[in-house]
């Protein structure tokens, strides 16, 4: 079952694709989180929609925003994806134990082992105010999340 709006977001601590380690804490009382579920790297979907977020990022980060992506993949699959794709804003591994972080909020697809596309929007004090699931393969659409953080802000 995915976590609702108005829940408290399961905190997590994940390495992103330099191996640092960023915890969903680490900006609580800062700033807003746009936490991005998405099933693997070097993906079609994901590509478009990963790609997307990094040609219109000053829309989901910032000074009052910071855009997390999070998937099963390694922190070195990351890396080479964040290379290749030239992706700044942190790409964060679930890969153990597998899909922990996913199973938390409820979209892991346990018969393909991967995160479904699941967005949440997390405001400063942690809790959910808006979320999107969207099946493996249908992407999402920016012009919700842009809709999301207007109204949070």
């Amino acid at each position: 079952m995915s976590i609702e709006t108005g829940q408290q977001a399961p905190e997590f601590e994940l390495s992103d694709q330099h191996g640092q380690t960023v915890k969903l804490s680490d900006f609580k009382g800062r700033k807003n989180v746009v936490l991005v579920f998405y099933p693997l790297a070097f993906s079609g979907v994901c590509e478009g929609e990963l790609c997307s977020l990094r040609d219109n990022i000053s829309d989901f980060q910032g000074e009052d925003v910071e855009l997390l992506s999070v998937s099963v993949d390694s922190m070195f699959a990351h890396r080479a994806w964040a290379d290749k794709e030239n992706l700044e804003y942190p790409l964060l591994s679930d890969f153990w134990p597998h899909g922990g972080v996913a199973k938390a909020y409820g979209v892991f697809d346990e018969d393909k082992g991967v995160a479904v596309r699941g967005t949440f929007l997390i405001d400063k004090e942690g809790v959910v105010r808006w979320k999107v699931v969207n099946p493996i393969s249908q992407a999402r659409d920016l012009e919700d999340y842009r809709k999301a953080l207007s109204e949070l802000r």
